[in-house]
């Protein structure tokens, strides 16, 4: 069975979200114009890495009802100094933006 495409996945959330989420996907995929795209709606997210291996994302976006949040994997241990990565310590290495911000003005 396949997952279904990145629009698809975002269509079940607010268009205010949906933006955001398209936003920090393009961000990602500047970033890391080689990684492949896993859809994962059992998770809530869409998963960039080297492979579709569970064990290899680099990032992922995952969209709320009223946020987009963009997670790190190994996150806790990368350098933060303008206190981005703020999220709950269960979430290390997220950087979450309310639905009302772009993804490039701080959380």
């Amino acid at each position: 069975m396949s997952s279904p495409s990145f629009e698809a996945f975002l269509s079940a959330y607010p268009p205010a979200v949906q933006a955001l989420a398209r936003e920090a996907r393009d961000l990602v995929r500047q970033a890391l114009p080689e990684a492949m795209e896993v859809v994962d709606p059992p998770s809530g997210i869409v998963a960039y890495g080297a492979s579709a291996r569970y064990a290899d994302p680099v990032c992922a976006i995952a969209p709320f009802s009223a946020h987009v949040n963009l997670m790190f994997a190994r996150g806790a241990s990368l350098p933060d100094p303008d206190n981005l990565l703020r999220a709950p310590a269960r979430r290390p290495g997220t950087c979450a933006w309310p639905a009302r911000r772009t993804c490039t003005a701080p959380a």
